[in-house]
């Protein structure tokens, strides 16, 4: 019965009449965010943070999370109308999706991606709401020698499942580290890589780091893409109603993407993008006919788009347990929490109930309001694209300039912005991804001040993260996935070595 009364708690700051708004805004920005390519929930929160210092914390983050898990929705509708996904989660449902449209069933693949988000989006919320107060008395009972190796698998992870080369995801990870570590020394008071720079006494600025890294450095991408100022051409959405059988052959995969997500959520640097690929692969291997994928299947619609949304709506229970995020998103959230005076962790839960339950109850609340929001109005949502981008990149822009100078009222920033903008650029050229760096520039600090808190413990004994057994399984299944990782890359060099022999 405990958890009806903080559920009790969370009704009563989500459908505050301030709190909705906030929640259908983040609902309708995400969606637009979604829809449109190139911009992404990421680079829109990243945008957005600096909005957040001066609207109330439960607020901001109702609002930014509905932009995550908008996202999810949005991403859908252009995939399956255009081939066009407008999120990268999203490109999996466009395989089926598409063809689906190119049949006439447009309406049918739009109405059962957005069954099986909202049913996923509802479950996932449910276990978000039930598994994180669990982790939270977990998480309570740790040391610093259990929470520094915990950050240490969590960054190994996010290298694991990284996009990029397992040698490229690790040194963003350490660039990260590297750069979380310039400011002040809290236990010594002395500056750090600051180079002799009074501004930089308080580190870098998040808000310029993620803004440049994420937004600007999207809108130069974006810009080299010619196919951003072409118009497209939408499909015929006809009936809006599935069949009998559309329905009935949704149903399994819509539990089974729902649980692939609602898992692969949890780990760092899963989420919605590898929720999906997974549960697509997973219903054309039980499939009796494999062959009916990839020409208009309605299993490959259902299946990950349940997936990649309970795999958005899972992430956040690292994140709000403790305080260690899965994905770039939730390290921009975490972000906005210390942006509001909020330090992340178990003790959230304690110390801000409201905002704890409030957000967690706001996610059925937005749910619910992205399945009104997407299939009666998907026409409006599509035209948008028609709008070239060179029209939209200035405002975005200026969003960006204005944002971040408005936090510290400081043009110090704007250099950042502008550094951390070309570097992200940069990165890109290379196939660098920069959301390992932003993980080890957010987990940097939480995790030198436990190793720190350890070694006077331990009175500088490293053996002592051994002789504590949950660090030591910690450690041991990070060392292990870290060899493996690296072990392709071994193996590829040697043979290179042999044959140039």
């Amino acid at each position: 019965m405990e958890i009806l009364s903080h559920l009790a708690i969370g009704f009563d700051v989500a459908l505050s009449p301030a709190n909705l708004g906030y929640c259908l805004l983040g609902a309708v920005l995400g969606t637009l965010v979604g829809i449109l390519p190139g911009l992404g929930p990421t680079a829109t929160i990243a945008m957005l943070l600096p909005l957040t210092f001066s609207i109330d914390p439960a607020a901001a983050l109702i609002m930014l999370a509905g932009i995550y898990y908008g996202a999810q929705y949005g991403g859908s509708t252009t995939a399956i109308l255009l081939n066009l996904p407008g999120e990268a989660s999203a490109a999996v449902t466009a395989i089926d999706g598409y063809q689906m449209a190119r049949k006439g069933r447009a309406g049918a693949a739009l109405s059962i991606a957005a069954i099986g988000s909202f049913v996923a989006g509802c479950v996932a919320t449910l276990l978000v709401a039930v598994c994180a107060p669990l982790l939270v008395r977990v998480a309570q009972s740790f040391s610093p020698f259990e929470y520094f190796s915990l950050i240490v698998l969590g960054l190994v992870c996010s290298i694991a499942l990284s996009k990029a080369s397992v040698l490229k995801a690790l040194g963003m990870v350490f660039l990260g580290l590297g750069l979380g570590t310039i400011g002040t020394d809290v236990y010594t008071g002395d500056a750090r890589f600051t180079m002799g720079l009074f501004e930089l006494a308080d580190g870098l600025s998040i808000v310029a780091l993620s803004v440049g890294l994420f937004g600007l450095a999207e809108i130069f991408r974006n810009l080299e893409d010619q196919a951003n100022g072409q118009t497209a051409t939408v499909a015929k959405i006809g009936s809006l109603l599935p069949s009998r059988d559309e329905l009935r052959a949704s149903r399994g995969p819509i539990v089974r993407g729902t649980v692939i997500g609602s898992f692969l959520g949890v780990l760092p640097g899963g989420g919605a993008l590898l929720s999906s690929f997974v549960s697509y692969s997973l219903e054309k291997r039980i499939s009796k006919d494999p062959s009916r994928f990839g020409h208009g299947a309605i299993e490959g619609v259902a299946s990950p788009e349940s997936a990649n949304n309970a795999g958005a709506q899972t992430s956040f229970i690292p994140m709000l347990a403790l305080g260690i995020p899965s994905n770039a998103v939730m390290a921009l959230m975490i972000g906005a929490m210390v942006i509001q005076g909020i330090v992340p962790g178990p003790l959230v839960i304690d110390k801000h109930p409201e905002l704890f339950w409030g957000i967690i109850v706001s996610m059925w609340v937005g749910n619910a309001m992205l399945v009104v929001l997407n299939l009666p109005l998907v026409g409006v949502w599509v035209r948008l694209l028609q709008i070239p981008y060179f029209v939209l990149f200035p405002a975005i822009v200026a969003f960006c300039v204005i944002g971040t100078y408005t936090v510290n009222n400081t043009t110090f920033d704007l250099y950042l912005l502008i550094i951390f903008a070309v570097l992200g650029y940069g990165l890109s050229k290379i196939d660098c991804e920069p959301a390992p760096l932003l993980l080890g520039f957010v987990l940097g600090p939480l995790m030198e001040e436990h190793f720190r808190r350890a070694m006077v413990l331990s009175k500088g004994d490293f053996f002592a993260f051994l002789t504590h057994p949950i660090s030591a399984v910690l450690l041991i299944l990070a060392a292990l996935l870290l060899v493996f990782l690296l072990l392709p890359t071994i193996r590829a060099r040697r043979e290179q070595v042999f044959v140039d022999d």
